[in-house]
């Protein structure tokens, strides 16, 4: 891998221009999983049992601060990296410079890393303000890296998309197919304890589902053994993606 210092500058890039929508961005990174945390967590939790002997707020609030993260990094490396390399050109005047086009993707996933773990931190101060979850300097710091270990297998995996996407309707395919889907049966919004067999075994080749868990387990204060077999299914698949994220950007960038 041709990786350099300089995928910093591509972060910065974005970080700037960032800067300019911040509040719009804000708003619609965190609409989707704060509808769910309310409408699900409060209005159809008055009406549900304890999970756990706690209230299904208390319950739902982890899985949706770790969702908040895989759909900001997700449609971050979908949409806003398409943009950039077919409509902005922003790959193809960057890799021009000393910039190698693997410090570009590079940075642009990085980026996308960012833009989740912000979405994750912002629906983790409401889920605190909502009274939903307790939190510790010790518990937010290892949240904040499973955050970044959820962002980079995302964010490499949406890259992947992008690589061979001809425009943005492409995308609908990978989101309904895969995100949505995963959404659902990767344990936030029920316990996947009571699912038949095969939705249980499904459900552990679903990325997400492992993110839950460590979550839940670490808002609980739980750290079992078993959490390093969720931690791998993130880090190992996360190298991959991204080791094929940067091979497949750079042969579309460079023909």
């Amino acid at each position: 891998m041709n990786l350099s210092y300089r995928i910093y500058y591509f972060w910065k890039r974005n970080l700037i221009s960032y800067k300019r929508f911040i509040v719009p961005t804000l708003l619609v990174s965190m609409g989707e999983p704060l509808f769910y945390l309310i409408t699900f967590g409060i209005g159809l939790g008055a009406y549900m049992g304890l999970f756990g002997g706690k209230a299904y707020i208390n319950y739902l609030a982890p899985g949706m601060i770790i969702t908040s993260v895989m759909l900001s990094s997700t449609f971050e490396c979908l949409y806003g990296s398409f943009v950039r390399m077919v409509h902005e050109k922003l790959y193809d005047s960057l890799i021009v410079t000393p910039m190698s086009a693997e410090d570009a993707v590079a940075g642009d996933i990085v980026w996308g890393i960012f833009r989740g773990m912000i979405s994750g931190v912002l629906m983790l101060v409401v889920a605190v303000f909502l009274g939903a979850i307790q939190i510790n300097i010790l518990n937010l710091v290892i949240l904040l890296a499973v955050m970044i270990l959820v962002g980079f297998l995302f964010g490499s995996l949406a890259m992947i998309i992008t690589s061979f996407a001809p425009n943005f309707d492409f995308f609908n395919y990978y989101t309904e197919l895969f995100i949505t889907p995963m959404f659902f049966f990767s344990g936030v919004f029920f316990p996947l304890d009571t699912m038949p067999a095969w939705v249980k075994t499904f459900a552990l080749f679903l990325p997400l589902t492992h993110g839950v868990v460590i979550v839940r387990s670490i808002l609980s204060n739980l750290y079992p053994v078993t959490l390093l077999y969720n931690l791998a299914a993130l880090i190992i698949p996360g190298v991959i993606f991204f080791s094929i994220a940067l091979k497949l950007m750079k042969r579309r960038l460079i023909k």
